[in-house]
């Protein structure tokens, strides 16, 4: 299998991607291309051992910046590392591509070069959120590629995410939630009350609304919503988790006491710490495109990177595309 990765995407790209990328080369059997300037990744290539490793550098002259406007850089930059590598992955010279880079870019760059899965209306941006479900996490879409939706477009997201939970998450019959303001049936915007009449007459496992706590607490394994609303979640999450450590950390060291018991307690918070930790759930599949494509944080480090190869990987092998395409006929959209 062949994994093809933006060299040049991330906020500290190349380096800590050329480093993910390598860990990902020593600890599977799959080749990992980098796309990026040649120069540039091949100076990281260097600070490493490479020797005998499954590692392909191709160049791409240029780099669609994380400030840029996503389309009009896409089509002003004909050789981006973006293009460069979904252009591999179109004409199957790779099975999946993954960027930490402009995200928006990612989007414009797959819609131009791989386009949409045959009957899907919108393609959606999806990641593992942890939960108290049996499984540990759910999974959620759409977190940023549409703000503004139709109810046709979150009943393919549910189905979309429905497949993906199931053939790569491993979660059977996934049950599915829409993001709303109240758990009553008749409770949401517009959209919320005209989407929630499709996904009740759909056959999947739609279980109904899921208010902000709901998530948390493992109502669904599959949380539907637009994509204002998923970054938000997301991103007020992301921020949340980080507050509660730093205030866990200030008051563990404010005392020799306190001392005393954060180093018993070490073990469980460390448990706490990676479960909450993004990096260790890699990257974010945009369903519906038509080619396999990863999107990462843009702060990911040599771990996310490495994850995130692996999230592209099981997605290749669990045939998700194919799985899809058959879903749209069986949803009926």
């Amino acid at each position: 299998m062949k994994i093809v990765v933006d060299a040049m995407g991330g906020d500290q790209a190349p380096a800590v991607v050329v480093d993910g990328a390598v860990r990902a080369a020593r600890e599977s059997d799959i080749e990992v291309i980098l796309v990026g300037q040649r120069g540039l990744v091949q100076a990281e290539l260097e600070k490493h051992s490479t020797a005998g490793l499954p590692l392909t550098l191709i160049h791409a002259s240029e780099v669609i910046e994380m400030h840029e406007h996503p389309a009009a850089a896409v089509k002003a930059k004909k050789d981006n590392s973006m293009i460069v590598g979904m252009e591999m992955v179109k004409r199957r010279e790779a099975d999946a591509f993954f960027t930490a880079g402009n995200s928006g870019g990612a989007l414009a760059a797959a819609l131009f070069r791989l386009g949409r899965i045959r009957g899907v209306k919108r393609p959606a941006l999806s990641t593992v959120f942890p939960s108290q479900t049996p499984q540990g996490f759910c999974f959620i879409l759409d977190i940023g590629a549409n703000t503004d939706c139709r109810p046709e477009y979150l009943l393919q997201f549910a189905m979309m995410g429905s497949v993906y939970a199931e053939r790569v998450l491993g979660i059977p019959n996934p049950r599915v939630a829409i993001v709303s303001n109240g758990e009553e049936e008749g409770k949401g915007n517009q959209l919320v009350q005209e989407t929630v009449p499709l996904l009740k007459a759909s056959p999947l496992n739609f279980v109904g609304n899921a208010e902000g706590k709901d998530i948390l607490r493992g109502l669904a394994d599959v949380i539907v919503t637009d994509g204002f609303t998923g970054n938000v979640i997301i991103k007020l999450a992301e921020g949340v988790s980080r507050f509660l450590m730093d205030l866990l950390k200030e008051n563990l060291t404010a005392s020799s006491m306190s001392k005393v018991g954060a180093a018993l307690a070490t073990p469980a918070f460390d448990n706490v710490r990676t479960r909450l930790d993004y990096r260790e759930y890699g990257g974010a599949p945009l369903l519906g495109i038509d080619g396999v494509v990863i999107v990462g944080h843009g702060r990911s480090d040599a771990l996310a990177i490495k994850n995130a190869i692996r999230v592209a990987t099981q997605t290749v092998e669990n045939s998700v595309l194919e799985a899809i395409k058959q879903g749209l006929g069986r949803y009926q959209m």
